[in-house]
């Protein structure tokens, strides 16, 4: 690979490797040493295209829950099976990775600057800046990038567009699915609201059950399907359907939680 090469972003992907190699030896005990992130699906992984693929995820971190996804496709892409053993496999990572993420977050300090060059494509949100609610229009550039993204490589994006769990699916997403024609892969994560505070920087809460299912690519008739239903068809993949929410007594949250340490001591004592 030549020296100065560079994406369509115009990034030197010299110094993107470098960044995920290095952010990436920082961060794997976080999902291997103070809490260990369990896997299903990386087989999955292996047999998608190296261009045009849309991970969609349900979001409980800004930078947790992408950081843990670079962990487990260059795992699997090295040969792990529902692992990520072994940091080496993050020395020749992916470079056309890259996720969807709000132009105020990544400008926010200098360490979400140095995330955004490993692969972020920013968008201004339409519906909230600033901490406060907005309505303004989708930017034509904003799409462009992320269609740029998706012809380049896999994509991942969170279409609820916020932390905030069981928030209404943004039907930009749908747009973007109808348009480009993507592979669109299911991610549900779960356990990292509970271990890192909410930018995912900080570890919160060690020896936490953190989970990712990566799911079979969606079956989207691209043509005839219309945005709602695709909408609707997010909401049951990444499992942020309303009827997913299930209200639970005093007595049933206690019991959960007396059950979810358990099986964090259990875990402590595998690991």
């Amino acid at each position: 690979m030549p020296l100065f090469k560079r994406n369509p972003f115009g990034h030197i992907l010299f110094l993107k490797k470098m960044i995920i190699r290095i952010f990436g030896v920082i961060s794997h005990g976080r999902y291997r040493k103070f809490n260990n992130l369990q896997i299903e699906g990386s087989e999955i992984l292996r047999n998608l295209p190296d261009k045009n693929v849309l991970f969609i995820s349900n979001h409980q971190t800004y930078f947790a829950d992408v950081a843990a996804m670079f962990h487990v496709f260059n795992a699997a892409l090295k040969g792990r099976d529902d692992s990520i053993k072994n940091v080496g496999y993050i020395w020749n990572p992916k470079l056309n990775i890259y996720f969807v993420a709000a132009g105020e977050t990544m400008k926010s300090g200098i360490l979400p600057k140095l995330f955004a060059y490993a692969g972020s494509v920013s968008i201004d949100r339409t519906w909230r800046s600033a901490g406060k609610n907005v309505n303004r229009q989708v930017k034509n550039s904003d799409i462009s990038n992320i269609q740029k993204a998706i012809k380049d490589g896999w994509v991942i994006t969170f279409p609820q567009g916020t932390t905030t769990p069981f928030k209404p699916i943004r039907r930009g997403t749908a747009h973007i699915i109808k348009t480009c024609k993507p592979v669109v892969v299911p991610i549900v994560i779960d356990g990292f609201r509970r271990s890192f505070d909410k930018k995912g920087l900080s570890i919160k809460k060690r020896n936490v059950l953190q989970s990712m299912v990566i799911k079979e690519p969606l079956d989207i008739d691209y043509d005839n399907e219309t945005v709602a239903e695709i909408v609707t068809k997010i909401e049951y993949a990444i499992e942020q359907h309303p009827s997913f929410l299930k209200v639970l007594t005093v007595d049933q949250i206690e019991q959960l939680t007396k059950e979810e340490e358990e099986l964090n001591k259990q875990r402590e004592f595998w690991s």
